[in-house]
């Protein structure tokens, strides 16, 4: 059987209350009573847990993580990053999704109450951004990354996303695509615009304005960017060129214009968005706009332990920077 605080108190005649007390370095105690407490407690080889300990101080040292799904492509990357710094800090992460919807979030508000995390990193569920905002101002101290632009009302690490799509424009139009074929991601996320407008504004800069028929909504998955091709092949748009707002539908892009016959990427040049391991073994592979997820998590889990620290968390959002990478999925358009 486990030894527990009740038989280290038998043990050395005192109260459950000071075994406590030893333990946690809390009130003042008698010297000798507290020696032969500790006496006792390597006696009987009693383990304390942790979390009691942490409890008994005000302090779980668990971060808590709510994110929609583990199935997002670059999830494993931020959820790295975040990891790399809470374990080197000596916490644990308690991992929370939203799988299935309100049954998840009702599992992770009872956790809430019962105060199971010092600190919450975020990567926004659909329709939970009034809710964290609730438990910010309630004093839990809330991190969201992958802001999509909604800047909340607490702090966040979020990505360059205009700039990502400026630099796709600019590296097309050096290449000379002058009808670009754009796939976009979810209507409703604020990173979407943004990539878009980026783009949009680089080839009006350049005196090109984008066919507004050559502008399709996907959803980010590789199916979406088969659609995409095919939709505007069967409407007879030419175009020269795809930038797709992720990897995976770039992926389905690139499968689609390979389907009738064409080149990427010298009859169509491609380039996605995120830069996951996918994006080097695509055929061929993807030139890509890189985001720093990793980056992003470890960003956000350092926010928290400075603020466990002592430090107050920054009142502006963290961003950090994209960068293009060029792979085989672009090349010079040929002279018509």
């Amino acid at each position: 059987m486990s030894i527990t605080i009740a038989d280290v108190a038998a043990r050395a005649g005192v109260s459950k209350t000071t075994v406590s007390r030893v333990l946690n370095g809390k009130g003042e105690l008698d010297l000798r009573t507290a020696e032969r407490v500790r006496q006792v407690i390597a006696e009987l080889g009693y383990v304390p847990s942790a979390r009691a300990v942490g409890l008994a101080r005000g302090r779980t040292r668990i971060v808590g993580m709510l994110v929609p799904s583990l199935t997002w492509p670059w999830m494993g990357e931020v959820l790295q990053g975040a990891v790399d710094v809470v374990e080197t800090e000596g916490y644990g992460l308690l991992l929370f999704t939203c799988n299935r919807g309100e049954e998840s979030m009702q599992q992770f508000a009872s956790q809430v109450s019962a105060q199971s995390f010092d600190g919450l990193l975020v990567i926004e569920p659909e329709g939970t951004l009034a809710y964290i905002e609730q438990l910010h101002s309630r004093g839990l101290p809330v991190v969201l990354i992958d802001d999509r632009a909604k800047q909340p009302v607490f702090p966040s690490v979020a990505t360059t996303n205009r700039a990502g799509g400026e630099a796709a424009a600019r590296h097309l139009l050096e290449l000379g695509r002058r009808r670009p074929l754009v796939i976009t991601g979810v209507d409703w996320f604020g990173c979407t615009q943004e990539r878009l407008d980026g783009f949009r504004d680089t080839y009006a800069a350049a005196g090109l304005e984008l066919d507004p028929r050559l502008v399709f909504e996907g959803d980010f998955t590789h199916e979406s960017g088969r659609r995409g091709v095919q939709q505007a092949l069967e409407a007879g748009t030419k175009f020269d060129a795809i930038f797709a707002h992720n990897d995976l539908s770039a992926g389905g892009a690139i499968q689609a214009v390979r389907e009738t016959g064409r080149n990427v990427p010298n009859d169509v040049s491609v380039v996605g968005f995120d830069d996951i391991p996918y994006a080097q073994h695509t055929e061929p592979p993807l030139t890509t706009v890189h985001q720093p997820m990793r980056q992003m998590g470890q960003t956000a889990a350092r926010m928290l332990m400075d603020y466990f620290g002592g430090k107050p968390l920054p009142e502006a959002p963290q961003v950090l920077p994209t960068t293009l990478i060029v792979r085989s999925s672009t090349a010079p358009a040929r002279p018509s």
